[in-house]
C-alpha cells in the first residue's frame, strides 16, 4: 500500500514529489530565462567583437545564435507568466574578449546546457507534468547541441585560417530559435514552423 508521501511521487521515478517538481520547474524556468537572456547579449557583443577583428562569418555566426537565444529566452518568459510567475529583467553581465576566446567560451557554456543543464530541467518538467515547460525547454535544448557545433566548426576554421569555409548566411526559426546554416528548411526540424517565416541573417 502506498503512503500519502509515495502516492504524490512522479510517474517517472523522480525522487522528487509533483509539487516539488513544479516548483523546481519554476526556478528552472527562471534560471534558463537570465541565461538565455545573457547569452542573447553577449552573443549580440561578441559579433561586434568579430566584425571589428575582421571575422565576418564569425561575426554573421554570434548575430544569428544571439537572436536564437533571444526566442529561447522569450518562450521560457512566456511559460512562466502562463504559470502567473511575474518575471523580472535578467541582470546582464557580458565579458568581451579575442574572438577565439570568445568562441571557447561560448562552446563551453554550449555544452553545459546541451549535456548537462536543458536534460536536468526537462527531467524536472516532465516530473511536474508541465508540457508548456517541456515545449520550450525542448526547443532551447535541441537548438543549443546545434549551436555547440557551429562555435566549434568556426574554432576550427580560425585556427586553420580558413574563414572562407564558414557559411555566409543562417536562417532561425522564430518559433523555437532553430539555427540552419545556408539555406532555410521547408519546415524546422524541431518546431515544424514554415521555413518560409524563418529569419535571414547575412548581414551584420
Amino acid at each position: 500500500m502506498k503512503t500519502p508521501v509515495d502516492a504524490a511521487r512522479t510517474p517517472s521515478g523522480s525522487s522528487l514529489t509533483v509539487a516539488e517538481a513544479k516548483t523546481k520547474t519554476i526556478a528552472d524556468l527562471q534560471e534558463a530565462f537570465s541565461g538565455e537572456s545573457n547569452a542573447t547579449a553577449r552573443y549580440a557583443a561578441f559579433s561586434k567583437k568579430a566584425a571589428e577583428e575582421g571575422y565576418k562569418e564569425i561575426a554573421l555566426l554570434f548575430k544569428a545564435a544571439s537572436l536564437a537565444e533571444k526566442v529561447h529566452a522569450g518562450n521560457h518568459k512566456a511559460v512562466l507568466e502562463e504559470m502567473g510567475i511575474a518575471v523580472t529583467p535578467a541582470k546582464i553581465e557580458v565579458k568581451v574578449l579575442s574572438t577565439k576566446e570568445n568562441l571557447e567560451f561560448a562552446i563551453k557554456g554550449e555544452t553545459y546546457e546541451a549535456t548537462t543543464m536543458y536534460p536536468n530541467f526537462l527531467k524536472d518538467a516532465d516530473a511536474a507534468g508541465n508540457q508548456l515547460a517541456l515545449i520550450s525547454l525542448n526547443y532551447a535544448y535541441k537548438t543549443e547541441k546545434k549551436h555547440k557545433a557551429f562555435y566549434e566548426q568556426a574554432l576550427a576554421a580560425l585556427t586553420a585560417n580558413k574563414l572562407s569555409s564558414l557559411p555566409s548566411v543562417y536562417f532561425v526559426c522564430p518559433t523555437c530559435g532553430n539555427t540552419y546554416e545556408t539555406a532555410a528548411p521547408k519546415r524546422c526540424g524541431i518546431s515544424m514552423t514554415s521555413g518560409e517565416k524563418f529569419i535571414k541573417i547575412n548581414t551584420l
